[in-house]
């Protein structure tokens, strides 16, 4: 048996997303949003999500190239004088391991975002990570640990079979198979919540259109697949400069069609 989800992250972003999402829900395959609490058109993401029943909505963790809630004052080691987390994603997941300090603030960046999430009335169906920085083992424990208080119950292990990537013509390295082994962690630390048995859309990232969809689908493997996108209906002045090589159109019609699977 197969189940796949059809997910969007980076809900809250901007408005061309938060459309994009609705329309997507209303009108194509689209069942599960990932909400990022601190960007600037969040309580937009939530009215919308709120008139949508069918659509599944969960945290989007934002702990990299992204804005904090907290904002500076309160997490002067992990954040710009703007209150935004560095792009430097390898920098970060230092600082969060050997930085006693840094480790503190970033347990409080984390309780901040799911009390906001508890804050809009949205039931917490899932969480994930930007830029999937939950594979950094702190803070998976320190995701899993606080999200189990909200409720928790299910969470996004990156993980994409290298073998079907490759089977698709795209080229493996140790580096994705590296990857893939090391996603076994964060499954062991998710012990007790419900996970995704495979996750697509990491090589593809930002460019998961309909063409490479239907070549995707008759390769799945049986069990719960989710497919993950960054859809907007525009190519608005945020996304060409934080994502601009990224087909969030592309994507968006994506999800506007009825696939087979």
């Amino acid at each position: 048996m197969r189940e796949i989800i059809f997910s969007a992250d980076d809900f809250g972003l901007t408005l061309s997303v938060n459309e994009a999402v609705e329309r997507a829900c209303r009108e194509g395959c689209l069942t599960q949003a990932s909400l990022m609490v601190a960007a600037p058109e969040a309580a937009d993401a939530v009215r919308r999500a709120k008139a949508l029943p069918d659509l599944k909505v969960g945290l989007h963790l934002v702990l990299v190239d992204g804005d904090s809630l907290l904002g500076h004052a309160r997490l002067p080691h992990i954040t710009g004088p703007d209150g935004r987390f560095s792009i430097n994603q390898a920098a970060l997941g230092v600082r969060y391991f050997f930085s006693s300090g840094a480790r503190r603030q970033l347990r409080a960046e984390i309780e901040a975002q799911f009390a906001a999430y508890a804050a809009t009335g949205l039931e917490l169906q899932h969480a994930d990570a930007h830029k999937h920085f939950l594979l950094h083992p702190t803070i998976a424990r320190m995701m899993i640990e606080v999200g189990r208080k909200y409720g928790l119950r299910r969470l996004r292990v990156p993980a994409e079979p290298p073998d079907v990537m490759a089977a698709l013509g795209e080229r493996v390295g140790l580096a994705e198979r590296a990857l893939y082994v090391w996603t076994r962690l964060l499954r062991w630390q998710a012990r007790g919540l419900e996970v995704p048995d495979q996750v697509f859309g990491i090589k593809w990232s930002g460019h998961m259109t309909r063409e490479r969809i239907e070549r995707l689908l008759p390769l799945i493997p049986p069990g719960r697949t989710e497919i993950y996108t960054h859809p907007a209906t525009c190519r608005d002045q945020a996304l060409m400069t934080l994502m601009p090589d990224y087909d969030h159109v592309g994507e968006f019609e994506a999800l506007l069609t009825g696939y087979h699977v």
